[in-house]
């Protein structure tokens, strides 16, 4: 097991507060989504190859805030109950350490937005998505088993989603040869 690293770790005001620790990824999430000019990523999405069971665009938005505002409240759970003074040294241990994977998982999640549909780099962005849910599914796990149950659960759908995102941005990045500039630019070449 790796370990709590301050430097790499949301601080403690954000996990002990429950609306922030909500809102912040909610917050971070709409962001980055609104500076990558939803229309035009929109028509990205739209334009390019996709695999069987391509949800309308429509659908990420409302799947996402709930998503961020899930794993927000199992952040607050996880850290928030998980170091009270009162709990095991092991336990502490494991929600700190799960505070520093929450951390950097969150950083990962908002690059790769930027990644797939502003870089247009979907070898990176698979790879991106790849590493989340690997991290992800450990989270659940860790939290789940070592920490708080609850917390653990509430990553489930976040770790189902990711899932399906994988196959999204690695069948779409295959279905178009892996390179997603758009069609009129793609013509000017």
């Amino acid at each position: 097991m790796t370990t709590y690293l301050p430097k790499l770790t949301l601080p403690d005001a954000v996990f002990n507060n429950l609306p922030v620790s909500v809102l912040l990824p909610v917050a971070l999430g709409t962001l980055v989504g609104y500076s990558m000019r939803p229309k035009d990523t929109e028509r990205a999405y739209l334009s390019w190859k996709q695999p069987p069971l391509r949800p309308p665009p429509w659908v990420f938005g409302p799947a996402w805030t709930i998503l961020y505002g899930l794993m927000g409240y199992a952040a607050h759970r996880a850290v928030h109950f998980g170091t009270s003074p009162l709990n095991s040294a092991a336990t502490i241990a494991a929600a700190r350490h799960g505070a520093t994977l929450y951390s950097i998982q969150l950083e990962l999640n908002l690059a790769w937005m930027p990644l797939f549909f502003g870089l247009r780099r979907p070898v990176e962005a698979t790879i991106d998505v790849l590493a989340l849910l690997g991290i992800n599914g450990y989270l659940a796990y860790l939290w789940g088993s070592s920490v708080d149950s609850t917390a653990g659960w509430l990553l489930v759908p976040y770790v189902a989603w990711l899932g399906f995102a994988t196959y999204l941005s690695a069948g779409t990045g295959y279905l178009n040869n892996w390179d997603l500039t758009l069609d009129d630019t793609k013509k000017a070449q």
